[in-house]
């Protein structure tokens, strides 16, 4: 057995969890996140836990059982509590601030960059400088916050740009100067 797969996933209070039609829902104060079930790997919810199973012992479901099992942990937890992610702009007069539903940065650039926010995220700013990226949905959180830190990496020789919050950027030293 997966010793990832064979752990049993605990409901929290509020968290209704569900299967039908071979999607499993959860629903909490965060919003409903549903996952797709894989064919061969059973789920079983009672008493208020979720335990994942394998029919077979075959390389393919082997290492399937612990990819569902974490998916189906991350559902509920993002039901449940949800999941963030913070960014950091450095630069000098760059910045960025929420109008609606898009996020207008100022990053160096001749003109303003635009990203539109999707559907079940939030973005909090802090002091036009700290970038809060929330959400029920762990991947869909993540894939927001890499296509902010995207629209201007952080540079090797000043550290410029948008990066993760405790991310460190390895910095290049420059020019030597003419020495003659």
């Amino acid at each position: 057995m997966s010793r990832v797969g064979k752990m049993p996933i605990t409901v929290p209070a509020g968290v209704k969890v569900s299967i039908a039609d071979g999607e499993f829902v959860a629903e909490g104060p965060k919003g409903k996140v549903s996952q797709r079930l894989i064919e061969g790997i059973p789920v079983a919810i009672e008493d208020g836990v979720v335990r994942v199973t394998r029919q077979g012992d075959s390389g393919e479901l082997r290492s399937r059982h612990g990819l569902i099992r974490a998916l189906l942990a991350n559902a509920v937890h993002g039901a449940a509590e949800g999941f963030s992610k913070k960014l950091e702009i450095h630069g000098v007069g760059y910045r960025a601030e929420v109008k609606g539903k898009e996020i207008h940065f100022a990053l160096g650039f001749s003109h303003p960059v635009i990203y539109a926010i999707p559907e079940g995220i939030e973005v909090e700013i802090d002091k036009q400088l700290r970038i809060t990226v929330s959400g029920a949905r762990r991947q869909q959180v993540g894939q927001v916050a890499a296509e902010i830190r995207a629209l201007r990496k952080p540079e090797p020789y000043k550290g410029k740009g948008i990066r993760y919050a405790g991310e460190e950027i390895r910095r290049k030293v420059g020019k030597a100067g003419a020495a003659a």
